[in-house]
């Protein structure tokens, strides 16, 4: 799926780091595909995590709603952990640092997990295990012919 992000972000968007700790939390479950954290989230006031959750799952209508409803960095970081390059740049050229380390990390590279660790941003480090371990069984998934219908 190949996505053009032209949103041009004047205002800056909240970071995930304005979240409390037990949103980010419910969120990585989400990640999991726990689905009780994801309908939480979704009808507790965070549809934009729900809707990230299963954007991170491949779900495409996920990806186009994220970007409806004004959250275009999550739709472009939802495709940047699954190597579009397009869209991690978008990431670094509108400002959305964590979330484009957070890529990084997710990709295992050393200078992204220090850079969380050193700022004490445990709870993003388990994030992106949780993204990491996803996306590998959506690979796997994709991989295995038996699964494919």
């Amino acid at each position: 799926m190949h996505l053009v992000f032209t949103v041009n972000v004047l205002n800056p968007i909240p970071s995930m780091t304005n979240y409390p700790a037990k949103i980010l939390v419910a969120f990585a479950k989400a990640v999991e595909e726990e689905k009780e954290f994801l309908y939480w989230l979704i009808h507790h006031g965070y549809p934009e995590l729900g809707a990230l959750a299963n954007a991170i799952h491949t779900n495409r209508e996920a990806v186009q709603w994220l970007i409806k409803h004004k959250f275009p960095h999550f739709a472009a970081f939802s495709q940047a952990i699954y190597d579009d390059k397009e869209a991690h740049q978008w990431l670094i050229r509108h400002r959305f640092e964590l979330l484009a380390v957070l890529v990084d990390a997710v990709n295992d590279k050393p200078g992204a997990i220090r850079w969380l660790a050193d700022r004490q941003l445990d709870i993003f480090l388990l994030i992106a295990r949780k993204i990491k371990e996803s996306r590998q069984r959506k690979l796997d998934d994709l991989n295995d012919y038996h699964k494919l219908r």
